[in-house]
């Protein structure tokens, strides 16, 4: 197998079958112009042919112009596709009145003329390197429906044989094929033109700048860097290999084979698949606050596909359809829900009702409640509150400060705290770190900070890790008797006193932490004597979030899980506008969790 006959082959095939969609046309009656008759162009067309093109509609050129049937010396490949065609011989001929044409020659051979005298939306593959057929912007301002591919990274729809290499082999060695057939080929082009269909990931839309990638005329085959050839490629080729018969080893858990790949690539680790399989044990109904959000629509609708909730997006429901339609979504199975609608007035009455009665003596009326039941975060967190959903994800639009006001007063902080915090959890190369207050409380003092340590012993122990904690500080166990190493070093005793089996100690310098060599030998009084610190709290909002967000940019392949809620009533938590599809579905896993085990431990 050779990756510019077959591969080649394969690529394009996926990009024109997916071509021919785009332009509502049967492969079964195009007309198909190759121009060149080589290796590749004689492996391309045969799969053509195989995925349904008709030999007859086929019109192949070599150097000498168009093959035909009475040509002598042909060779019995050019004999494969020689046409009986007696009016066609030159190129401009061919072309005219055909539907696509695939160029595997050489550049500057097709006219703008020609592509004018092609069928309706003409497709358009000029695959020489490294000059095309045609340029790109050539083709494009020949006629406003063309569609284009060309081997070239800088333009829409490239054909590129990395898109099916080394998936293509790792398949095939996965389960120890004898050989690459037919089948196993056409599972290729079947999984890669498949690919294009779905909801683009974040880092290939970051990698080419745009933002909303979604198939059609610009995009009817994967980017080369989408992430998930690895897994879908290589399965359907291993699928097929064993299903026709040339495949030595079988598998038969193809979810665990997917991600033994992903994290192979890096793009899935333990933390992050152990949430997700968790969570889809018990899938809760979430609401997502801003439901018309491109980020939170896709992190919806494929945290439902995943199994992980039930979503439930808050906004004007002919907007999310249009929304839902620009990115090629489907809400099949999702809940859409108008706040503002006439219809959930009564809806909207039952909730003012309960929150005034919670709030009366903060001064609320019934009034005042109904008007804020139009704003989506105390409309989504009081259906969380009276028991019509199980968790609620916001913050893509909303200010946090506000947020947390809505928080504390529809919600509530658990009776065992006086405040709540957030977390993050950073996956890094030297392990997993639970950093706290990343979020809530801007400056806190010695009880907030009690309370943010407890807080996040508990969380800790929520992910199935024992907290050894180090409260953070710019001195080392009372170095400084002033300002906020003061509030973290009563804070450690007030803990200690409190929990004396709780691996905890400060105040610290952030080094000492993270070094216990250099902690035990400086400091061999610790509790932390001998442990690996993984939890980190700091003295206040502005050293934890700009900890996390350094680490965050100095280390790209870190992983970052959070904010993570801990300390309300309810599994409310948030995200930000700089939260990409990925996050997103993270912290929904965790709330649809956090949504269950409340369950549980309310029955």
């Amino acid at each position: 197998m050779h990756d510019d006959q077959h591969g080649t082959a394969i690529i394009s095939a996926a990009g024109l079958k997916n071509a021919l969609e785009v332009a509502g046309k049967d492969i079964a009656k195009v007309k198909i112009v190759v121009n060149g008759a080589g290796a590749a162009a004689i492996s391309c067309t045969k799969l053509y042919v195989a995925l349904g093109a008709k030999v007859e509609n086929i019109v192949m050129l070599d150097s000498k112009g168009v093959i035909t049937a009475d040509r002598p010396n042909l060779t019995p490949q050019k004999k494969l596709f020689a046409t009986t065609r007696t009016d066609v011989h030159t190129l401009e001929e061919a072309v005219k009145g055909a539907d696509v044409f695939v160029g595997l020659s050489k550049g500057n051979v097709l006219s703008q003329d020609m592509i004018r005298s092609m069928a309706d939306q003409p497709i358009v593959f000029a695959l020489a390197n490294p000059v095309p057929e045609i340029s790109y912007e050539d083709a494009m301002a020949s006629r406003p429906d063309v569609l284009m591919s060309t081997g070239r990274s800088d333009y829409p729809n490239q054909i590129n044989n990395v898109i099916g290499f080394p998936y293509i082999f790792r398949g095939a060695l996965d389960v120890h094929a004898k050989a690459i057939n037919e089948e196993m080929k056409m599972a290729a082009v079947h999984a890669i033109a498949d690919l294009a269909k779905q909801p683009v990931p974040d880092i290939v839309n970051e990698v080419y700048h745009v933002n909303d990638l979604s198939f059609g005329p610009k995009y009817f085959i994967p980017k080369p860097v989408d992430p998930r050839l690895i897994t879908e490629v290589s399965a359907a080729v291993a699928k097929a290999a064993i299903e026709s018969g040339v495949a030595r080893k079988t598998i038969t858990d193809w979810d665990a084979y997917k991600k033994n790949l992903m994290e192979l690539l890096g793009q899935e680790t333990k933390l992050t698949r152990n949430l997700h399989d968790t969570a889809r044990m018990h899938p809760q109904r979430i609401v997502f606050a801003e439901g018309a959000h491109p980020s939170m629509m896709k992190a919806a609708v494929q945290a439902k596909t995943e199994g992980i909730c039930y979503p439930i997006l808050l906004g004007n429901p002919d907007r999310l359809r249009r929304v839902a339609e620009r990115l090629k979504l489907n809400l099949d199975g999702i809940e859409l829900i108008d706040m503002r609608a006439d219809q959930e007035q009564g809806r909207r009455a039952t909730y003012a009702k309960h929150l005034a009665k919670k709030r009366a003596r903060q001064g609320y009326t019934f009034e005042e409640a109904y008007d804020k039941m139009y704003e989506r975060n105390y409309f989504g967190m009081m259906m969380v509150e009276t028991g019509d959903a199980d968790a609620f994800i916001t913050g893509l639009y909303t200010k946090y400060s506000n947020t947390i006001k809505v928080a504390k007063e529809v919600i509530g902080i658990r009776k065992e705290y006086n405040t709540f915090a957030t977390m993050h959890i950073l996956n890094t190369k030297k392990g997993v770190f639970f950093i706290a207050d990343t979020l809530i409380n801007r400056h806190p003092d010695q009880n907030v900070l009690v309370d943010i340590a407890k807080l996040s012993a508990n969380t800790v122990r929520f992910f199935n890790e024992e907290p050894h904690m180090a409260m953070i500080s710019y001195s080392n166990f009372g170095t400084d008797e002033i300002g906020s190493p003061v509030s973290v070093h009563n804070a450690v005793e007030e803990l200690q006193k409190q929990f004396p089996d709780l691996a905890v100690d400060g105040e610290m310098q952030v080094n000492f932490a993270l070094n216990k060599d250099l902690r035990d030998d400086k400091y061999p009084f610790t509790r932390l004597k001998g442990l690996d610190v993984n939890t980190l709290v700091f003295p206040n909002m502005s050293s934890a979030q700009g900890s996390y967000k350094l680490l965050q940019a100095i280390d790209q392949d870190a992983e970052i899980i959070g904010p993570i809620q801990m300390g309300l009533n309810k599994a409310i938590h948030f995200t930000d506008f700089e939260s990409s599809v990925r996050d997103i579905v993270n912290i929904t896993a965790v709330a649809a969790i956090d949504a269950y085990v409340d369950k549980i431990k309310n029955k």
